[in-house]
């Protein structure tokens, strides 16, 4: 894409050879006054939040245009930032917290990653059909398991969990690691026995996986494996509870839940860093509208990102500078 901009702005020079140019749009602005936005699958929270900060990005930062682009989420994600390919990030706060040192995934060395806010958190969701009367977390062995895209956060996570609840993840379960939308089609087929996701509630892929078979299927609890996972894992992860209403289950349901982060890259200029910031909570009525989980976060909690280092832009912003 940025090729793409500088071809189209090479052209533009040219055709204007021998005569007064008029000022190029986004002349002086951080590349060029485009920011990229990576969010996740099509189906996901992160894809439905992303498009709405693009919007208000564009709405509100005079000069830039945002656009967001559906990937694989975290890991992809933050790759794509390190490398420059992306401006902007949504990413699982474990996912990331890796990124920055260096480790899991990202063993070849720390990635060049700071973050804006830490805002809503994601939900541990393990979907599983009645038929392969799956009831306990020791049932998933010799599942067929999808655990998310390759390199994501919540197929990172889904190692983790498998582990920390007695299962090799690779040997111990028939592993699948599809997407969202390609993991519903699976269960729907009868492919699938299972699936691992963490996103915010309700996830709308789930939320269509669910209403589309009444019955059929079911939400498995963690509550057995928590501190298995904290013991190995850390802080970085919390206990917490599906509500009744974000499914439409007979009751709460006892999970895992994890901080997500809004990640940028370093060399981003401060000011625009500031900028992108303050919109999250000055338009944040806005971006509740796009999904509910835009509401689930406040000024308080958002600069509490560590281990992931705050951009000096989103700093400034919390401490009313």
């Amino acid at each position: 894409m940025r090729r793409l901009a500088l071809v189209l702005a090479v052209v533009a020079v040219l055709a204007g050879c021998g005569a007064t140019a008029p000022p190029r749009a986004g002349a002086g602005l951080w590349h060029g006054g485009r920011i990229y936005i990576a969010t996740g699958n099509t189906t996901g929270v992160y894809y439905q939040i992303g498009g709405g900060y693009a919007d208000l990005i564009t709405k509100y930062v005079p000069g830039y245009e945002a656009r967001a682009e559906a990937t694989g989420a975290s890991g992809e994600n933050i790759q794509r930032v390190a490398t420059g390919d992306m401006d902007v990030a949504f990413s699982i706060a474990d996912t990331a917290a890796d990124a920055v040192a260096g480790k899991g995934a990202f063993d070849g060395g720390p990635r060049k990653v700071v973050a804006l806010a830490k805002v809503y958190r994601s939900y541990a969701q393990v979907v599983v059909r009645n038929s392969a009367r799956i009831t306990k977390f020791a049932d998933l062995r010799g599942k067929r398991v999808s655990t998310g895209s390759a390199g994501s956060g919540a197929d990172v996570f889904a190692g983790r969990l498998l582990a920390a609840g007695g299962l090799n993840p690779d040997t111990d379960i028939v592993r699948e690691r599809l997407s969202l939308p390609e993991t519903t089609k699976g269960m729907q087929a009868g492919t699938l026995d299972a699936l691992i996701f963490t996103g915010g509630l309700p996830t709308p892929g789930i939320a269509d996986l669910l209403a589309s078979a009444p019955g059929q299927y079911s939400l498995l609890p963690l509550g057995e494996v928590y501190r298995a996972l904290t013991s190995r894992h850390g802080a970085v992860y919390g206990s917490g509870k599906l509500p009744r209403s974000a499914y439409q289950t007979p009751t709460d349901i006892d999970t895992i839940v994890i901080g997500n982060l809004v990640l940028v890259s370093p060399d981003m200029p401060e000011q625009l860093a500031y900028d992108l910031t303050k919109i999250l909570f000055e338009h944040q009525v806005e971006l509740s509208r796009v999904h509910p989980e835009g509401a689930n976060y406040d000024k308080e909690g958002a600069s509490g990102t560590d281990p992931v280092p705050l951009h000096p832009g989103a700093a400034r912003f919390y401490s009313g500078g």
